[in-house]
């Protein structure tokens, strides 16, 4: 009976965990070449735009090296017929469609993958829609990539600042590079601004060397002004001592330094 009882509870639990997979996701494609060699550029957008070609879709840009069913060369096959396809964790895309005008266009199919939406539930990454998985998987958030984010232990993850810190291209080892500097472990929101800035740990101690103790905030600031270590040095250099980093965005938005 014991045994019985806790078979049920544990099937109860399973099923409270599992997170629920959104639908297939359909929409109207077009992929061509990127102004970048060696990447495609792709287009997908809802099916109810009447005649207008798109009204207000999304864009991509990946690696020939993740598409299969097309080349760079089919571009120049105009009327072939063709299925591009994109797998990757989150879920499988395909595009089917004709190649006009050096461009694939056609009808367009997102599958989420339920296994990838399961996982995420369990670090607590919940409410996908197909769209943001689509998102994830151009974007090239993985589970494992996540769960390494998370390990960190910063604060204020949610889905939608986790494609941030993707794009950005941020690690474990750049949240660590500020900690290791004796900053408290800034939340999500923080780390993706940082790294928007491409605040670089590396520079932040050269500019602690002269001198300097800057907040997250003041880091932020030194490179919206451009405010480099050897930018405080020619300042020392002319005998303005004792800045504050107030004070050198100050002579940097009013062009005191030249």
């Amino acid at each position: 009976m014991i045994s019985m009882v806790a078979i049920i509870l544990g099937g109860a639990a399973l099923a409270l965990r599992a997170e629920t997979t959104p639908a297939p996701l359909h929409e109207r494609c077009a992929i061509e070449p990127s102004d970048e060699a060696g990447k495609f550029r792709l287009s997908v957008d809802r099916d109810d735009c009447g005649d207008r070609r798109w009204c207000g879709g999304n864009s991509f840009q990946n690696s020939f090296t993740g598409l299969t069913g097309i080349t760079e060369s089919d571009f120049s096959r105009e009327g072939a017929h063709l299925t591009a396809t994109f797998a990757a964790e989150p879920g499988t895309f395909v595009c089917a469609g004709t190649v006009f005008d050096g461009e694939l266009r056609g009808d367009a199919t997102f599958t989420p993958d339920a296994e990838f939406v399961d996982r995420m539930a369990q670090m607590g990454f919940r409410g996908y829609d197909a769209e943001k998985l689509m998102a994830n998987a151009f974007i090239g958030v993985g589970s494992a990539w996540a769960r390494s984010i998370k390990d960190t232990g910063i604060g204020g993850i949610t889905i939608d600042n986790l494609l941030a810190l993707r794009i950005f291209k941020v690690t474990p080892e750049y949240i660590r590079g500020f900690t290791s500097l004796g900053y408290e472990l800034p939340d999500a929101d923080k780390v993706v601004a940082l790294s928007v800035q491409k605040v670089d740990p590396e520079e932040v101690r050269q500019i602690r060397a002269l001198g300097y103790q800057p907040t997250l905030d003041e880091l932020i600031q030194i490179r919206i002004f451009k405010i480099t270590p050897d930018f405080i040095r020619s300042m020392q250099a002319r005998g303005f001592h004792n800045l504050t980093i107030a004070k050198l965005v100050q002579m940097k938005i009013f062009k005191l330094d030249e």
